[in-house]
């Protein structure tokens, strides 16, 4: 699979850093005093210095949660979303939408968890225990 980049906003850099390499333990790339990539489990992601967006992002009702519309993550190994999982507990992460099973006992059941960065941006880790259903239709 060939790697995909995505830009994003954010409104500190160095809060960004602190997350995408402390936290999530991302290592940066190129930089310049406003952006930064960052390895972003194989994929390029660039952090763009912004003024705030004071109006937010809207949401969508998912399976019972509003669900950030606009919205970026990774798709991890189960075993790694639980590992990353406590680590983000660990770390003091307040969750947009707690680490959950979503979909129980359905087609494209999946683990996930939703939070915000420093600049608002929502990040969605999640993982199926069967990569098949990731694609899969009901």
């Amino acid at each position: 699979m060939q790697p995909f980049h995505l830009a994003f906003p954010v409104t500190d850099l160095e809060a960004t850093r602190h997350l995408f390499c402390d936290i999530l333990e991302c290592p940066t790339g190129r930089e310049d005093s406003r952006w930064i990539d960052f390895n972003f489990f194989g994929h390029q992601i660039t952090a763009h210095l912004v003024e705030a967006d004071p109006n937010g992002p809207p949401t969508n009702p998912v399976d019972g949660e509003d669900v950030p519309a606009s919205h970026f993550g990774i798709i991890l190994e189960w075993n790694a979303w639980h590992t990353l999982r406590d680590r983000l507990i660990n770390a003091g992460i307040h969750f947009l939408i707690e680490p959950q099973i979503r979909f129980a006992g359905q087609i494209g059941e999946q683990a996930t968890l939703f939070f915000k960065d420093s600049s608002g941006n929502a990040l969605e880790f999640k993982a199926f225990k069967d990569p098949a259903m990731i694609f899969a239709r009901d």
